[in-house]
């Protein structure tokens, strides 16, 4: 079986396990109910053992490594967990993502709830990737958003990092983003934009969103450091883009695909926000199987 290539960015840090805890815990108590793995249980004898391999059966890339291990270490910590490849390991079909040892009904009880997890978060990555990929030529970047799975934001925007993207704000609390609706009950951009710096931190952010040209030379004329050029065309775009450069940093979202991307990027943008390698990115197969013989 040839090897996985990881990307080119492979220094994404992991999370720390104290994060990962409470919703892997979270996830196998959802599973596992009020009797636990009556399957498993009635099935498996206590003492058996199995060897067991997580292959990959899509090609993608491979992210939420750590969270599939700690599912297996939470059933039982004596389940040896031999990790083969790491999160950001680009996939074929058949490659061997990691080995794992021990008690065969315990291995089969977190089975599930490690690789939803694992299957969810490369997913997340793999369509990341394919914008990344799609786009790599250019100096844009690939962001996500706010459209998130309740409950895994953070690890959703890990797997975006693993992906090789790029993180917009986690939450409402952490930078301010003025859209129509701001903008229309405060009245006007210029009463918005005013509220909003007087609210601010210096470490808060602002940026406005935009829809057309006049909107964005009366939020440049007020020095708003980000625009969010919402669904604009092509051309649109590309006037928007010139009218920034040196002036704002830009952001295009709407209707991105792998293959609008490039036609994007190629405005100069600085940054393309997509929401659906977040909130519907294709699950990755990625399987456990038992060793034969």
């Amino acid at each position: 079986m040839h090897p996985a290539a990881p990307l080119p960015e492979t220094d994404i840090p992991p999370l720390p396990r104290i994060m990962l805890e409470p919703l892997v815990r979270a996830t196998l108590l959802e599973d596992l109910g009020r009797r636990g793995d009556l399957t498993s249980d009635a099935i498996v004898p206590a003492s058996a053992q199995a060897t067991l391999e997580l292959r990959a059966r899509q090609s993608g890339v491979l992210a939420g490594l750590g969270c599939a291990q700690l599912a297996f270490e939470l059933i039982d910590p004596g389940i040896r967990f031999e990790a083969l490849l790491a999160d950001g390991a680009r996939l074929q079909p058949g490659d061997c993502i990691a080995r794992l040892q021990g008690s065969a009904r315990a291995m089969l009880t977190a089975e599930r709830s490690a690789l939803n997890l694992l299957g969810l978060l490369s997913g997340v990555a793999s369509a990341t990737a394919r914008i990344a990929d799609a786009i790599a030529a250019t100096t844009t970047r690939v962001t996500c958003t706010r459209k998130t799975l309740p409950g895994l934001r953070a690890l959703q925007k890990y797997a975006v990092r693993v992906g090789g993207g790029s993180n917009h704000r986690f939450g409402l609390d952490d930078a301010i983003l003025i859209k129509d609706n701001h903008i229309a009950i405060a009245g006007g951009l210029p009463q918005a934009v005013q509220r909003a710096r007087a609210a601010a931190g210096h470490m808060v952010q602002i940026e406005v969103e935009v829809d057309t040209l006049a909107q964005l030379e009366q939020a440049l004329a007020l020095q708003v450091p980000i625009v969010l050029l919402d669904n604009m065309d092509l051309p649109t775009l590309g006037q928007a883009v010139q009218m920034a450069r040196g002036r704002a940093i830009t952001e295009a979202s709407g209707r991105v695909t792998p293959e609008t991307a490039p036609q994007i990027a190629d405005t100069g943008v600085d940054l393309i926000a997509v929401g659906w390698i977040t909130h519907s990115a294709p699950v990755l197969d990625i399987g456990l199987d038992a060793l034969s013989g």
